[in-house]
C-alpha cells in the first residue's frame, strides 16, 4: 500500500473565523498555524476550489467569492480532518479554556434499548469486523452536510488506507428498523438499489456497471478490494433492505439528505483498532451538533460470530501520568507542574498536577488517537510552549559524521570492482526459501542443530521467506534474468546477508559479503581466480609464502613479517563443480569461496551457460593503518 500523503484540508475562511471567535489577516492566521503545528498551504476562492477539484455542476452564485483557505494537517492527526476540528482545536489553543468531554448516552436510565448488530461468522472469510453507533437530534445544513462528506472521504484516504482497513457506512435511521444483521454472502444473491442509482442491481451486475460506465469512475479502485472473493460483505436492517455493500457503496433507501435527523454509522474494517479510532473520530467530531444533548453519542450493541456482546463507541478517556523532569528534560525546557498542565490543555489534553506534584495527569481524548506515548504528551508541551522560545543550548557532546570502516571498505572495493568490468546489482534481501537453499543444492539450513537463516512467519508471496544467508543467489538470479545479454556477463555486489545469532539482543547480526559471477561460453574460472587475486590486493592482503611460489617452482617474491597474507585451500561447497572450487583463507579462518558454479544450480536459476563465481566476506578486511581490526557492529549506549 501507498504511504498517505499529507492531508489538505479545505475550510470557509469566514464560517471558520465564526467558530473562533474572531477574525485574523492572512498573516496573522498563517502564523496560528504555524505555532500549532499545521501549516496554511494556499488560499483561493470557493469558484477556484471547484475549478480546480474538476466539479462540473455549476455553484452557487453566493458561494462563488467566498475564500478557502487549505490548510496541510499532519497524518496522524484525523480529528483536524474537517473544520469541526480545525476550529475547535485552535479555539482551544488560542483561548485555553479545557476541551469539551464526549460522553455515550446512558440507556439504561433513558428507559430506551440499544439498536443491535449481529455478525454473522461468514463475515470472517472477507471482513470480519464491524463497529457501531448512532447521532440523534443532529441537524445539517449544507456546509455541515458537506463537512460530513468530506471527512468520511479523508479519512478512507488516510486512516482507513483506500478503504481496505475500514469503510464507512453512515444512514438515516428513521428509514431503516434494527435489529441489522452484517452477512457474507455469495454475491448472485446480494440485491439492492445502490446509491445515485434507480434500479435494482446484483452484486456483479454492479461491479460491471462501475467498471464500464463513467459514473463509477471514483468506486471503480475499490472493487478490487472484495472482488476476488467467494462472499461479499453486505449489511440488513429488520427488513432486509440492504444498507451498504462495504467497502463500495452504500443502498440508496437510507440515504442521508439535508432532513436527516438520525444518523446511523457503521464501519466494517479487517482491523479493529483502526474501525473504533474511525468511528470515534466521526461520532467526536458530529456529535456537537446533536440535540438536546451536544457532544452526547448514542450507543450500539454488536453480538460478535461467537455470540459476545460488545458495546461502540467507547468515549471514555485514557489516562497518563507523566512525571515533570521527564518533559523538561526531553524538552529541552524548564517548567514547573502547574504550568505544563496549563499548556497541555491548550493541546485539547485536559491535565492537572499528579498527587505527588511531580508528574502530570493527562486526560487523552478520543479525538487524540495519536497520543500513544509520554513522548507524545512532550511534543504536545513543546508546541503549546512554542519551539521558538525554546532556548538555544550547545549540546554536552560533540560529534563528527563519518564513513563506517566496513562502509568505506565496500566502497573501495565496488570502485575496484568496477574498474575491473564488472557491472554492480542491487538485489531483494528477502528470497524464497529454495532460491537461498535446494536452489544452492543445499537441503538444510541447519548449523549445530540451529537454524541459521532468518524465516518470515507469515509470508504475503513466496517470492519473500527468508532473509538472505548469500548473495550468490540473488546475483545468479539476475544473470538467469539477463541471459540474452552480450557475453561475457559480468556482475557484481557487495552488500549485507542476515544470520541468526543469539549473541545480540535482536536475535540476528548482518555481515557485510561481496559476490561477483562471470558468465561466458567458457567457465571463466582464471577470470574468477584473477578478481580474488586482484581483491586480496587491493585490500591489502598478500600471498603466503605457499602462493608466493612461482609455477615453474621458482622462488618469488616472498611477503615480509609485517604483511597480511591469505591462502587458498581446496573447498567442497555444493553450489560449485566439484574439483573446481576453492576456500580463500585469512587468518586461519574461511573467508570466501571461489570456483565454477555447478550445472544443477545453473538450471535452477535458469542459466544455459557456465559460470564462476566468488563470494568472500567483508568484514574480517576491516582493519586500520596498523593492522587492528576494527569493530564492524559497535554496540550504541546512551
Amino acid at each position: 500500500l501507498e504511504q498517505p500523503a499529507m492531508p489538505v484540508v479545505p475550510v470557509n475562511r469566514d464560517k471558520l473565523f465564526a467558530a473562533l471567535g474572531q477574525e485574523y489577516t492572512e498573516t496573522q492566521f498563517e502564523d496560528l498555524c504555524f505555532e500549532y503545528g499545521v501549516e496554511l498551504d494556499e488560499v483561493m476562492t470557493e469558484a477556484e476550489l471547484r475549478a480546480q477539484a474538476g466539479d462540473k455542476e455549476e455553484a452557487p452564485e453566493e458561494e462563488g467569492d467566498d475564500v478557502i483557505y487549505k490548510i496541510d494537517i499532519p497524518a496522524n492527526r484525523y480529528d483536524l480532518l474537517c473544520v469541526e476540528g480545525i476550529s475547535r482545536a485552535l479555539k482551544t489553543f488560542v483561548t485555553g479554556q479545557p476541551a469539551h468531554a464526549f460522553t455515550t448516552k446512558d440507556m439504561k436510565a433513558a428507559g430506551t434499548p440499544l439498536q443491535r448488530m449481529v455478525v454473522k461468522p461468514e463475515t470472517a472469510l472477507v471482513r470480519p469486523f464491524v463497529v457501531c453507533a448512532v447521532l440523534r437530534g443532529i441537524k445539517f445544513d449544507k456546509q455541515r452536510y458537506k463537512s460530513f462528506i468530506d471527512l468520511q472521504d479523508k479519512l478512507h484516504m488516510n486512516l482507513c488506507r483506500q478503504r481496505t482497513l475500514v469503510a464507512i457506512g453512515t444512514h438515516d435511521l428513521n428509514k431503516i428498523k434494527g435489529p441489522f444483521t452484517y452477512e457474507a454472502l455469495p454475491p448472485e444473491e446480494i440485491k439492492f438499489v445502490p446509491l445515485k442509482q434507480t434500479r435494482e442491481f446484483t452484486a456483479p451486475e454492479l461491479f460491471q456497471h462501475y467498471k464500464n460506465d463513467e459514473s463509477g469512475r471514483q468506486l471503480r479502485k475499490f472493487l478490487h478490494i472484495i472482488e476476488d472473493s467467494l462472499v461479499y460483505p453486505v449489511i440488513y436492517d429488520a427488513n432486509r433492505t440492504v444498507l451498504s455493500l462495504p467497502p463500495i457503496i452504500n443502498g440508496s433507501p437510507s440515504q442521508i439528505t439535508l432532513d436527516t435527523t438520525d444518523v446511523f454509522i457503521e464501519c466494517t474494517a479487517t482491523d479493529l483498532t483502526k474501525a473504533k479510532v474511525t468511528l470515534n473520530t466521526v461520532c467526536a467530531m458530529f456529535s456537537e451538533y446533536c440535540t438536546p444533548n451536544a457532544f452526547e453519542v448514542e450507543p450500539v450493541e454488536v453480538v460478535d460470530a461467537f455470540g459476545d456482546v460488545h458495546v461502540f463507541p467507547d468515549m471514555s478517556e485514557r489516562q497518563m501520568t507523566v512525571p515533570t523532569e521527564y518533559i523538561n528534560r526531553n524538552a529541552g525546557i524548564e517548567l514547573d507542574t502547574p504550568t505544563i498542565a496549563t499548556l497541555l490543555n491548550k493541546m485539547m489534553l485536559r491535565s492537572s498536577v499528579g498527587a505527588d506534584g511531580s508528574s502530570v495527569h493527562v486526560s487523552v481524548p478520543v479525538t487524540r488517537s495519536d497520543v500513544l506515548h509520554p513522548c507524545d504528551v512532550v511534543e504536545d508541551v513543546a508546541i503549546a510552549y512554542g519551539y521558538n522560545n525554546i532556548k538555544w543550548v550547545v549540546p554536552k557532546t560533540s560529534t563528527v559524521g563519518g564513513e563506517t570502516p566496513v562502509n568505506a571498505v565496500s566502497d573501495m572495493l565496488r570502485q575496484e570492482l568496477a574498474m575491473c568490468g564488472y557491472t554492480e546489482i542491487l538485489t531483494w534481501a528477502l528470497c524464497s526459501h529454495d532460491e537461498s537453499f535446494a536452489y544452492m543444492r543445499k537441503e538444510e539450513d541447519i548449523k549445530g542443530g540451529n537454524p541459521v537463516a532468518v524465516t518470515i512467519s507469515n509470508p504475503a508471496t513466496a517470492e519473500f521467506q527468508v532473509a538472505r544467508t548469500t548473495l550468490l543467489s540473488g546475483a545468479l538470479k539476475t544473470v538467469g534474468a539477463n541471459a540474452e545479454a552480450p557475453l561475457p556477463l559480468k556482475v557484481f555486489e557487495v552488500n549485507d546477508v542476515l544470520f541468526l545469532d543469539n549473541s545480540v539482543d535482536v536475535g540476528a547480526k548482518n555481515h557485510r559479503h561481496a559476490v561477483a559471477v562471470y558468465m561466458n561460453v567458457t567457465s571463466g574460472f582464471e577470470a574468477i581466480h584473477q578478481l580474488v587475486n586482484r581483491t586480496m590486493e587491493v585490500l591489502g592482503i598478500v600471498p603466503s609464502d605457499r602462493l608466493a611460489t612461482a609455477a615453474d617452482g621458482s622462488a618469488a617474491e616472498k611477503p615480509s613479517e609485517s604483511d597480511l597474507t591469505y591462502d587458498i585451500e581446496p573447498a567442497n561447497e555444493p553450489q560449485f563443480f566439484p574439483g573446481r572450487q576453492a576456500y580463500v583463507v585469512f587468518q586461519g579462518k574461511r573467508v570466501g569461496v571461489f570456483g565454477i558454479v555447478h550445472p544443477d544450480v545453473l538450471n535452477a536459476f535458469g542459466i544455459s551457460r557456465p559460470c564462476s563465481a566468488m563470494e568472500i566476506q567483508v568484514e574480517p578486511f576491516v582493519f586500520d593503518q596498523f593492522k587492528k581490526p576494527l569493530n564492524c557492529h559497535p554496540v550504541h549506549t546512551e
